[in-house]
């Protein structure tokens, strides 16, 4: 996830609550969970694909953005 280019818009926290929040202070994206397992894997991309200032990236630990493996935000 990619703080600084979160505009705040609060689309991933709105869909995705369990995994996204929103700081009080700013306005911008806290995540909720750093891993999740496969299972988090649709939910995870389809806050990503909601986002507007394209700031969460999903990958499977394995390296593939597949449905094997488990999935985490990329802060890079």
């Amino acid at each position: 996830m990619d703080r600084d280019s979160c505009v705040g818009s609060g689309a991933c926290a709105l869909f995705e609550p369990a995994f996204f929040d929103q700081s009080e202070e700013d306005g911008l994206v806290l995540p909720r969970v750093r891993e999740a397992g496969p299972e988090a894997l649709p939910a995870l991309r389809a806050a990503a694909s909601r986002c507007p200032a394209r700031a969460i990236s999903v990958v499977s630990l394995d390296g593939h953005d597949g449905p094997a493996g488990g999935a985490r935000d990329r802060t890079d």
